[in-house]
């Protein structure tokens, strides 16, 4: 055993031996691993054989990142599935994936096992998802026609393809083409004439009732625009749509990509892993207690000397500060959340994860760690770092503490707030089992308000204001957090000029169009903001009709139509309780003035929180008639939505156990609100 000890521990070979063992764990760990979006992925069947896969996803059984918005379908009777267009209903009975196209009929038309037709409605078809294959020649003419007429007509009766509703009506339902030379004097008496585009076979005459009825159950071809998927799929990946970055993703065994999953690499990879692990397994106990042996009687060596200088420099980033915020090291946070455990996940954003952690001195905290393959992670880190060490205000989050800038990655610590996003409440998982009251929501609008107002006055455009950004505790008080874009604004300038960032939804459109950042920017995110209190809704949302995807434009067209009340969500209670309609109501009107394209017809955010707290005690800045003309004023001002930009970053979204009280004192406290539920 000495000679055997003597052989590992040889300067030459342990290193090797270091080596061997940690590749295999590492390989180990990549094989053992498989992408849940891949497996979600997998293609589907209705139960008709043919399988759907992107850019179609099956509702209930395929995740909606499995293939492009508004593709969904869902599986109809007999096992068909049925892909809703403009409000109709349509049968897939085959899609061509290379060929971008799809042949579909319209359900409607039909009225399952029996003979009969149901109301035929006209065919829409949006421009955004699919257009007719441009070898659609042929249209057919349907119509309901008097039955008596059709039997009384022999050229008329061949066009009879069945009855139309049940077999208690009175009526013939006939199919006929567009060109067909009866069309100028038969059609005449009958009523509710549709077009519908079909494909006729070349080899069988025109007309007839079984051929017209074949060619409307054998439909049409519609033709799609999407992501060629072939790269990912001949890689061995499976296509999806990243809904956050709008736009295609390829889904890995291993891990989520770019374009392709790089087969060759992956491959060698996996056979190299497997060597090593299953060829080398049984001997790794011998190695550890060898290498363990070393280690003990060469306390000089390399390796343990590299080790010892890591100590102290962890040991020295402990006891410094950084802008006047404490220093903590990296294996302290790794351990405090256990690792960095997915389970501690609290929410993924578009600069970093934030993680769950315990500190030893029994703190929770919210651990951000910043992206490895961000560019820019070294600037945002400061910048927040630099944020929030100027401020103190009761609805702003703490900052803790962070990494060194010099360690091996970049951390930020936070006060831990439990009970998780304003956007979780209103339109995410907890909003099902308990949607916010009206004077909850009030609550989280004065206090929002009076945060951004403290920043405003304090030199600070947040330039990222959303309810994934306002969080709240357990006794539902606001905490305005992730300062990494926001930007220090001096006193002496009227705008910043800088590249638009912000979220989809949320962005100025003045700021979008001419590059320049003002405290007016932060006001139209609020208006935004204002507009999910009191609709519960999302600020994007792609099924939404297309002028109304964004909130700020549904919110703009409701209100200049004077059609609050479907603006306003029902479960608030405005029908039962004129209170609270009137404060939704002068709420919606005040959100209006923050969302005018231009920044000058906007209120300052100290106007806006003077009107919050004056509509929360029943009072108005203006006489009702004065408030009616300037919303009448504002109402020929041409508004435009706020295109999409950049990163989603929700920095804490699942509820643990209340969080222990800040350690940050001498709170900023001009704000304060005498709403229930405020928990101030």
């Amino acid at each position: 055993m000495p000679n055997l000890l003597m052989i590992f521990c040889s300067p030459r070979i342990s290193p090797l031996l270091t080596l061997l063992i940690v590749t295999t764990l590492l390989l180990a760990k990549k094989i053992s691993c498989v992408d849940s979006q891949y497996l979600a992925c997998k293609p589907k069947s209705c139960g008709d054989g043919q399988n759907i896969s992107f850019p179609f996803y099956i509702r209930n059984q395929q995740n909606a990142s499995c293939g492009y918005p508004r593709f969904e379908v869902f599986c109809g009777r007999n096992g068909k599935p049925i892909l809703p267009i403009g409000g109709n209903q349509y049968v897939i009975h085959r899609i061509f994936y290379q060929n971008q196209s799809v042949r579909v009929s319209n359900e409607a038309v039909f009225a399952g096992n029996t003979s009969c037709f149901r109301p035929i409605q006209n065919m829409s078809l949006p421009e955004d998802r699919f257009k007719l294959s441009s070898n659609q020649n042929k249209s057919l003419l349907l119509s309901v026609c008097n039955r008596t007429m059709v039997l009384n007509d022999t050229e008329l009766m061949r066009y009879n393809i069945g009855c139309y509703g049940d077999n208690t009506r009175n009526d013939s339902v006939i199919a006929m083409l567009e060109n067909d030379p009866l069309l100028s004097y038969k059609l005449k008496q009958c009523s509710n004439v549709v077009k519908v585009p079909v494909t006729l076979e070349e080899d069988r005459p025109e007309g007839g009732e079984m051929l017209l009825k074949r060619a409307l159950e054998r439909g049409f071809m519609l033709n799609w625009t999407a992501s060629n998927c072939s790269e990912c799929e001949k890689s061995g990946g499976r296509c999806g749509f990243d809904s956050k970055m709008f736009q295609f993703k390829c889904y890995c065994p291993d891990r989520p990509h770019s374009r392709s999953c790089k087969p060759e690499n992956d491959k060698l990879k996996l056979e190299l892993g497997l060597g090593i692990g299953i060829g080398g397994s049984f001997i790794l106990t011998l190695l550890y207690a060898v290498w363990h042996q070393c280690t003990r009687r060469q306390g000089s060596s390399k390796f343990l000397s590299k080790n010892s200088f890591s100590s102290t420099s962890s040991k020295a980033d402990t006891e410094g500060e950084y802008l006047g915020v404490p220093i903590f090291s990296y294996n302290e946070l790794r351990e405090a959340t256990k690792y960095f455990c997915c389970e501690n996940e609290l929410g993924d954003g578009g600069f970093g994860i934030v993680y769950y952690g315990k500190l030893p001195d029994g703190r929770e905290v919210a651990v951000k760690r910043l992206y490895e393959h961000n560019y820019r992670k070294v600037e945002q880190f400061m910048n927040e770092v630099q944020i929030l060490t100027r401020l103190r205000h009761k609805n702003l989050v703490s900052l803790y503490g962070c990494t060194s800038r010099h360690s091996r990655q970049l951390l930020l610590v936070y006060e831990y707030i439990s009970n998780g996003t304003v956007a979780d409440h209103l339109h995410g998982e907890q909003a099902k089992s308990s949607p916010l009251t009206w004077p909850i929501r009030m609550s989280i609008a004065l206090e929002t308000a009076c945060a951004l107002v403290y920043l405003h006055a304090s030199g600070i455009i947040h330039r990222d204001v959303k309810t994934n950004n306002i969080l709240l505790d357990d006794k539902f008080c606001v905490k305005v957090a992730d300062f990494g874009i926001s930007r220090l604004f001096p006193n002496d300038v009227t705008h910043v000029s800088t590249i638009p960032q912000g979220s989809p939804g949320y962005v100025d459109p003045e700021y979008h169009k001419f590059y320049q950042l003002t405290d007016k920017s932060d006001v139209y995110s609020f208006g935004v903001v204002l507009i999910e209190l009191i609709s519960s809704m999302p600020a994007v949302d792609i099924t939404r009709d297309c002028d109304e995807i964004n909130l700020s434009n549904l919110a703009v067209s409701k209100i200049q139509e004077r059609a609050h009340h479907e603006l306003i969500d029902p479960c608030l209670g405005c029908e039962s309780d004129e209170n609270v309609k009137r404060m939704a109501t002068a709420v919606a009107e005040l959100a209006f003035q923050c969302l005018q394209q231009k920044k000058e017809m906007r209120p300052s955010m100290e106007k806006v929180l003077e009107e919050l707290k004056r509509i929360e005690v029943g009072e108005s800045i203006e006489s009702q008639q004065e408030m009616q003309n300037k919303v009448n004023v504002l109402n020929d001002v041409v508004l435009t939505s706020s295109p999409p930009n950049t990163h989603e970053d929700a920095l804490l979204k699942e509820a643990r156990p209340p969080s222990p009280k800040s350690v940050t004192e001498n709170w900023y406290s001009a704000c304060s609100t005498s709403t229930s539920g405020s928990g101030l």
